[in-house]
């Protein structure tokens, strides 16, 4: 990490920034406001992150990071884009919706280029498996609230497809795979997969109404 980087963690944290705990958060406190909540699982460098966020100021961002440079490169982008709607939590994110997140209480859940973990003893440890999108749909507005995941990896978009269709609680808002959304902006990961050829998958399952 460089020495930009470590003077936006040691400048910046303090303000933007809060580790993952067993306490219950604070989201009006944390942002200084009341707005709708999206949850980034896995904000990678934070360059999509930030520029999402600035072209949609009245909903509130939660990027949930867990590597130190990326966290740092994060800060930066809040810092030079003058953004107040984003605040950058490290640590394990099922563990902050789990814990420190109520139900019912999200706008949007991110989960953009998540590990594909591609041997097949490690598909454990893939953030959508049922388990874990149970955890994720219920912190959704029920009827409203959206789970937008998208992967460039063909193998495990099928999975996403298979195992977020399975859910009794979401309803897919394409026939399968959506189209890009305009707003999801381009990532590292998407720039690189184009590079080298790969198809980029959008899945975007809206919760059902309680």
């Amino acid at each position: 990490m460089g020495d930009r980087h470590h003077d936006a963690l040691s400048r910046l944290w303090p303000s933007y920034g809060i580790a993952v705990s067993d306490a219950p958060l604070d989201v009006v406190g944390l942002f200084g406001r009341s707005a709708p909540l999206v949850v980034e699982i896995g904000s990678g460098m934070g360059d999509a992150t930030a520029a999402m966020a600035a072209a949609d100021p009245a909903r509130d961002y939660l990027a949930v990071e867990v590597h130190v440079p990326g966290i740092a490169s994060l800060l930066g982008h809040i810092e030079a884009r003058g953004l107040t709607n984003v605040r950058i939590a490290r640590g394990d994110a099922l563990d902050l919706l789990r814990q420190m997140l109520p139900p019912d209480r999200l706008d949007a859940v991110h989960v953009f280029f998540p590990d594909p973990w591609p041997k097949l003893k490690h598909h454990k440890r893939r953030i959508i498996q049922p388990p874990h999108v149970a955890l994720l749909r219920s912190r959704l507005v029920p009827g409203a609230g959206v789970l937008h995941c998208a992967t460039d990896w063909a193998p495990y978009a099928a999975s996403m497809l298979s195992t977020l269709s399975a859910d009794p609680g979401l309803v897919n808002t394409a026939p399968d795979y959506a189209p890009r959304p305009a707003h999801r902006a381009v990532t590292h990961f998407e720039r690189r997969a184009a590079r080298q050829g790969r198809d980029v998958f959008d899945l975007v399952f809206r919760r059902r109404a309680a």
